[in-house]
């Protein structure tokens, strides 16, 4: 059995791939170790087949539980379907992957990403990535690669490569980087404000570590590699002039029609008359109907591309145009904050609802078990584009989406200390066209502010496409969705006034340079604080106070020894306050006590008793007892909840006291004062050192 391996040091661990070892049968396989992170990579080509008009990948990314020594969570003790982290890891890898097989590759292809072993500390999905990239390579599938990964962060000002999970704790940023030797043709992207400049520094960065992984790769192909298949094009050039001649003038006014119904409505009339025209049913023709709609799909790209070089986009506007944007708020009456924001023929219903600490995400993967206190989902129904499918749960473009929703707003949302309450955001999309994920941005912000969640400041979002060819570059701003589809680019870029907070750079293209990079940061920058000036016209400002309908949150620090106290026996103490006053208790480990009620003097009441129950003592303070049992020598007074003390026989009054039970009873109350506490904790109380005190200040 002959392996191959190559290793190289990068910022300061040995980064190793090795092939020829295991899984074997794959068309490609390739184990990738970092520290002690490893990871395997195969891939698996299907038979052709014919018919096929599009190209199908699928990428699947698995995190074992047993990589990190722990049993899997849930009744069954076993991995089952994908978590939220492995399905965006999925998509990460999918989207620098799929723009690097040839165009007309149609047979199906399936990436499968193990991770085997996890030292908790350094993140799979970059090795996920890089062994993805070198199984292809390896194999006989045809791939315009390889391509490189890295992570940057950004501590005390300077770049880190490949931080840990601890460093990311500190880190103002967190940039994941792929591309080839040249051109970066994938950036996802969470940051706190960072400024255009210092965005593009971070990819220079990594750009010379995707170098050296590249040509790790290279190294391993000339060991080990296959020749490369030959791609059999769908349809021949003679189709695809006949369709040219046939639809292009056509097409040229279907893409004049500004609503985009009635525009795709006109091009799905054109494809189906020439579809019926060159490969009717029935009758043996020499083009079949997946050979006449993919040069069909070709010609429309041609036709859309060539538009806006001329600098004509389908809706009439400008390559800096913003579509016309409005917004409201307050227009759900029961939630605790709401949204409607539209941008031309995209429009976002979102909402927030506030909860108590009860209502965090338990994340357990990996890495040690987290919370999350926030939280946002994104919902996109067919019928936002007109279509009819079954509704089965989140895609994982829903998923996605929704992330890169969250993670550009968690750097402005207030502190726990702040802001206790645990916050969900729904985004419903109710229509799409042309970046969804960005109008979910405005439309969260506008809803935060709405609850009077503190957010540190306004959010917006805006993607920016590109059309490259001819050796012309013309940058769009807002794109529609088929400028997406027909364009080179998606470049999604969020953040404040002072700077980015989130990235997503999709591409068609093999790579983009980095003047185009920079470029559109600052061509996103623009959009952003016009799209900001819109927004604040609806709501300037969060909100002073919460809505009415939201859960009232009071916390009380207590001594952490006193936890059991406030719980009872069997839960029997905090299960009475609850029931006694329609709250929730939450109680964490250093002693933070949280109380949710809709009702705020519900919840005000619990407060108070669970302060009484765990105060102390102080000498010198007065009390209101109760006595609660009567001896000889004195009386047992409780002053504070559970906490009962001595008042001595001769401590009962200035006068001489014969009984205890002439002064006082059980049940009877009293003013004592605290007169000592000692070693173990016993309360001396004092009821004429109380009298004395009151006939003093009276």
């Amino acid at each position: 059995m002959m392996t191959y391996k190559v290793e190289r040091e990068i910022a300061g661990r040995l980064l190793s791939m090795e092939a020829g070892k295991v899984a074997k049968q794959a068309a490609g396989a390739v184990t990738v170790r970092y520290g002690d992170t490893i990871v395997l990579a195969t891939v698996v080509v299907a038979k052709p087949r014919e018919g096929l008009d599009f190209f199908p990948l699928y990428v699947d990314y698995r995190e074992k539980t047993s990589a990190a020594g722990k049993f899997p969570g849930g009744f069954f003790k076993r991995e089952g379907r994908p978590t939220t982290k492995e399905t965006l890891t999925m998509r990460m890898i999918d989207r620098p992957l799929r723009p690097l097989f040839p165009a007309g590759y149609r047979d199906e292809v399936q990436v499968q990403i193990m991770v085997l072993s996890a030292d908790q500390q350094q993140d799979p999905d970059l090795l996920g990535m890089i062994g993805a990239s070198a199984a292809v390579c390896l194999s006989d599938i045809p791939f315009n690669g390889p391509i490189g990964a890295v992570r940057i962060g950004l501590i005390d000002n300077e770049f880190v490569v490949n931080p840990t999970h601890t460093q990311l704790e500190s880190s103002d940023l967190d940039m994941v980087l792929t591309g080839g030797a040249e051109t970066v043709n994938m950036i996802e992207v969470c940051s706190r404000e960072l400024s255009e400049q210092r965005i593009a520094e971070a990819v220079l960065h990594g750009r010379d570590v995707i170098k050296q992984i590249i040509q790790m790769q290279e190294e391993l192909l000339a060991q080990c590699g296959k020749p490369k298949k030959e791609i059999i094009p769908l349809f021949s050039d003679d189709l695809l002039v006949s369709v040219r001649d046939k639809v292009a003038d056509k097409l040229r006014e279907a893409k004049a029609i500004p609503d985009k119904l009635q525009r795709d409505q006109a091009v799905s009339d054109l494809r189906t008359e020439l579809v019926a025209e060159l490969a009717p049913e029935n009758v043996v023709a020499p083009y079949n109907a997946a050979q006449v709609a993919g040069a069909f799909a070709k010609v429309e790209k041609e036709v859309v591309r060539r538009l806006i070089l001329a600098g004509l986009r389908v809706d009439g506007r400008g390559p800096e145009d913003i579509r016309p944007i409005t917004s409201e708020v307050a227009i759900l009456p029961r939630t605790h904050g709401s949204a409607l924001f539209s941008r031309g023929q995209t429009q976002a219903l979102t909402s927030v609802t506030l909860g108590s600490p009860s209502d965090e995400q338990i994340v357990d993967g990996l890495i040690d078990e987290y919370r999350k206190k926030f939280l946002l989902h994104y919902i996109m129904p067919p019928f936002a584009v007109g279509e009819v499918r079954p509704l089965r749960g989140p895609s994982r473009r829903d998923i996605g989406h929704g992330a890169l929703a969250e993670k550009s707003l968690t750097p402005v949302l207030p502190a726990a200390e702040q802001f206790p309450y645990t916050i969900r955001v729904t985004s419903d999309i109710l229509e799409s066209n042309g970046s969804s994920s960005m109008a979910t941005v405005c439309g969260a912000t506008l809803a935060l502010m709405d609850a009077g969640v503190p957010i540190k400041d306004p959010v917006a979002g805006i993607s920016i496409g590109l059309v490259s060819e001819e050796g012309r570059d013309v940058l769009l701003t807002d794109i529609l969705g088929e400028e997406d589809h027909f364009g080179d680019m998606d470049f999604k870029v969020a953040g404040t006034q002072n700077g980015i907070t989130g990235i997503q750079l999709d591409l068609k293209a093999s790579g983009l340079r980095h003047d185009l990079i920079v470029a559109a940061l600052d061509r996103a920058k623009t959009a952003r604080l016009n799209i900001l000036r819109e927004m604040l016209a609806t709501i300037d400002a969060p909100r002073a106070a919460i809505s009415e309908h939201a859960p009232r949150l009071l916390t009380v620090k207590i001594d952490p020894e006193k936890i059991g106290k406030v719980i009872g026996p069997a839960g029997k103490t905090i299960k009475k306050i609850q029931a006694d006053h329609g709250v929730d208790i939450n109680i964490d480990d250093d002693g933070t006590v949280t109380i949710s009620g809709v009702d705020a003097a519900g919840a005000e009441r619990a407060q108070e008793i669970i302060k009484a129950m765990t105060e102390e003592a102080r000498v010198g303070q007065i009390y209101a007892g109760r006595v609660t049992s009567v001896k000889d020598f004195g009386a047992f007074v409780e002053i504070l909840p559970g906490q009962d003390g001595l008042c001595h026989i001769s401590e009962l009054d200035d006068s001489y006291v014969a009984q205890v039970s002439d002064v006082c009873r059980i049940g009877d109350s009293m003013q004592v004062k605290v007169i000592a506490v000692d070693d173990q904790g016993r309360i001396k109380l004092s009821r004429k050192a109380a009298m004395r005190e009151e006939t003093a200040s009276s």
